[in-house]
C-alpha cells in the first residue's frame, strides 16, 4: 500500500516552506555579519530567536506530516525526536521524506532548539550557534530539495 500526500497537505508545505524561506531571507544580513566579526550580545540573541524559529518552522512540517499519515499527532516523552526520525524513516507502503544525512544535521537544530528554550540569552554562546547559524542557508535548500523531490513541488528560485 502507497501512501501519497493529500493536496491540503502539499499545500501546507509549500506555505510553510515559503515562510522559511523568508525567515531565512530576511535574517541573511545578520547571519552575513556574524560569519565576518563576532555577534554583540543583541545580535545573539536575535540569531538564537532565529535559530529557534528556523527548527519550529521544520518541525510545522514535519509535525503536518506525521498528521496526516498517522492519523494524530506525534506524542511522547520524546516526541520532537521522534517525529524527526519518523520524517527519515518513512513508514510502510512510504519513502522517508528526508535523507537520514538531513536528520542528523536538524537533530543538531532540535537540540539547539530545546537549550535556547530554557535557558538565558545570556547563557546561550557563539561557538555552539556559529556552524548552525552559517550553515541555515544551504541546510533550508538540502530540506527544500529533500521535500521538493518527495512530494513533487514546483521548485522555486
Amino acid at each position: 500500500m502507497n501512501w501519497s500526500a493529500s493536496d491540503k497537505l502539499i499545500k501546507q508545505i509549500e506555505v510553510e516552506l515559503e515562510q522559511l524561506s523568508r525567515l531565512v531571507r530576511d535574517n541573511l544580513p545578520l547571519i552575513n555579519t556574524a560569519g565576518e566579526k563576532t555577534p554583540s550580545k543583541v545580535e545573539l540573541a536575535a540569531l538564537a530567536a532565529f535559530l529557534h524559529s528556523f527548527y519550529t518552522g521544520i518541525e510545522n512540517i514535519f509535525g503536518r506530516i506525521y498528521a496526516e499519515m498517522y492519523g494524530r499527532k506525534a506524542a511522547g516523552e520524546a516526541w520532537h525526536r521522534d517525529l524527526l526520525q519518523a520524517m527519515a524513516q518513512g513508514k510502510e507502503g512510504a519513502a522517508p521524506f528526508i535523507s537520514q544525512n538531513l536528520c542528523n544535521i536538524l537533530s543538531e537544530y532540535m537540540t539547539f532548539r530545546h537549550v535556547f528554550r530554557q535557558a538565558y540569552t545570556f547563557n546561550i554562546h557563539w561557538d555552539k550557534m556559529k556552524p548552525l547559524v552559517l550553515a541555515c542557508e544551504t541546510v533550508f535548500k538540502e530540506l527544500s530539495d529533500e521535500l521538493s523531490a518527495r512530494f513533487n513541488l514546483p521548485r522555486k528560485q
